[in-house]
């Protein structure tokens, strides 16, 4: 077995699954509303799970992992717990198209910053794959475009399953990190005999 393969980091401490598991459901229930999958479900009816799930639970977590000295963890959680929590409370970002649009496009820099400032493999790419979700999000809003609007919905999907899998990986003893490739000497290889 590869020593950069991970097993499941046995560092990984139950507030982050706990918070992991929340940004997941939370982005799987947000993008699924966008990608228009299925017949009659919206952004919109994501509202409650975002405001407890997403907002209220991710915060604590958030603050637990700070408490427990997990920088990286808990400012993502209570950074992004706070975002769902005001998308909750403003109904969505129920007013113009515009203001949706500023409002994701901040919360996209918001997330831009957690991909950049580093973390685990997984962190970041749940992080970066929101980024774009939230970026094409807010055009889409701008544009009152729906169609950018399903494909930036299709982009938080994979953000949530990544989180998930983030959650899962650790108890369930996963690979949490992609291996490497040893370096290459630019030389060829060639076979004798």
């Amino acid at each position: 077995m590869d020593n950069d393969v991970s097993a499941g980091n046995t560092t990984t401490t139950t507030t982050a699954t706990v918070g992991r598991l929340a940004l997941g459901i939370t982005l799987l229930a947000f993008g699924l509303g966008h990608t228009d999958l299925i017949d009659g479900v919206t952004a919109a009816d994501a509202i409650s799970l975002a405001h407890y799930v997403g907002g209220v639970a991710l915060f604590v977590a958030g603050l637990l992992a700070l408490r427990e000295r997990d920088t990286a963890n808990g400012t993502a959680f209570a950074v992004l717990g706070a975002l769902w929590f005001t998308w909750a409370v403003t109904d969505g970002a129920r007013g113009s198209g515009n203001a949706a649009g500023l409002f994701l496009l901040l919360f996209a820099l918001v997330a831009l910053s957690l991909t950049l400032a580093g973390g685990d493999q997984l962190g970041q790419g749940v992080h970066g794959l929101f980024f774009v979700s939230l970026v094409l999000l807010a055009v889409a809003a701008f544009a009152d475009s729906s169609s950018l609007a399903e494909v930036g919905g299709w982009f938080a999907v994979a953000a949530g399953a990544v989180s998930w899998y983030a959650a899962t990986a650790a108890p369930a003893h996963w690979p949490t990190v992609l291996p490497r490739r040893a370096a290459s000497s630019g030389r060829g290889v060639t076979a004798t005999g």
